[in-house]
């Protein structure tokens, strides 16, 4: 490999390492000529609330698609924890602090159902998670009788702001995004993630419990949604039994935009961060514009569609 090959090949690997930080950037700047308002300190408290629940979600979908997995649950379930904590805490005549544990709970054990169904049975993730999806509805319709639930006491507060101008919904993003990132870069059970997802029998030869490890994930991941869901219930002041409809998909791009590979043993934190961040400041700055929703939704496809591209190119590249 000559000089110019190796210095080639430096700047690759630096642009597509951070290219969703470098459209992250490109993209603020854009919007920031093209509105006004769009930094104004109201602005930007919007966006980061907007999101703040597809980013939690897509912490515990980095888990996933790391090992080369998909969830297509992760929506349905932060439904179903906020439905069940708040069922708890009315008809149940809990406290509010357990009833919002009952919640959590209810969506890592929905996880370990996921990750049974993989580890276990074989199943292929894409079809195990999408049956969880509809069952999840399904549970979610049946407890609340398809009516939304009034929330009350933490819930309520996840949905608030401290001291009247910080957001907790943004407070909450941000130490789930660093108990994610310890959790991948600092415990054995992150390593063992990528190590699944670079290549699951190599794994399993070199004596890692992968079985184990798969339904780790999937608690992981549906424990997340279950805080996506009580933070979501709190900002909607219930649990609405149709809450985060199609959020999986939003989560699945934000881990995508972010730099992880869907084949699996790519991914960081930091990328699914600025993902959601990159998905939350296009709707945002397309509603600015007065963008007919119809056409945003082609805008957010396109991203997603060229962010799949990258990864493909990145793949191909290393292969070489």
């Amino acid at each position: 490999m000559t000089g110019r090959d190796r210095g080639d090949r430096r700047w690759y690997t630096a642009i597509t390492s951070n290219g969703a930080l470098l459209g992250l950037v490109l993209l603020f700047a854009a919007l920031a000529l093209a509105s006004p308002n769009f930094l104004s300190v109201a602005n930007m408290t919007n966006i980061g609330i907007q999101a703040s629940v597809v980013a939690i979600l897509a912490f515990g979908m980095t888990f996933v698609i790391i090992t080369g997995g998909i969830d297509l649950s992760v929506g349905s379930l932060a439904a179903l924890s906020a439905v069940a904590a708040g069922w708890a805490g009315t008809v149940g005549g809990m406290a509010p602090v357990p009833a919002l544990v009952i919640g959590l709970f209810v969506g890592a054990a929905a996880g370990a159902v996921n990750g049974i169904m993989v580890a276990f049975g074989k199943i292929p993730s894409f079809i195990a998670t999408l049956a969880l999806l509809s069952i999840g509805r399904g549970l979610t319709l049946v407890i609340s009788g398809g009516t939304p639930i009034a929330t009350s006491g933490p819930i309520t507060w996840l949905g608030s702001r401290i001291g009247g101008w910080f957001p907790v919904p943004i407070l909450v993003m941000i130490v789930m995004g660093i108990i994610a990132s310890i959790i991948l870069n600092k415990t054995l059970a992150g390593r063992t993630m990528y190590a699944i997802g670079g290549n699951e029998e190599a794994a399993r030869l070199s004596g890692l419990a992968v079985r184990r490890n798969l339904i780790y994930v999937y608690v992981l991941a549906g424990l997340f949604a279950g805080v996506a869901g009580m933070v979501l219930a709190g900002r909607l002041s219930s649990a609405q039994p149709q809450a985060a409809a199609g959020y999986e998909l939003d989560a699945i791009a934000a881990v995508v935009i972010g730099g992880a590979s869907l084949s699996g043993g790519v991914g960081k934190i930091s990328g699914t961060l600025i993902g959601a961040l990159v998905l939350a400041i296009i709707r945002n700055g397309l509603n600015l514009l007065n963008v007919n929703p119809f056409w945003q939704q082609v805008a957010i496809g396109v991203v997603i569609a060229l962010a799949v591209l990258a990864d493909s190119l990145r793949r191909r590249f290393r292969a070489a």
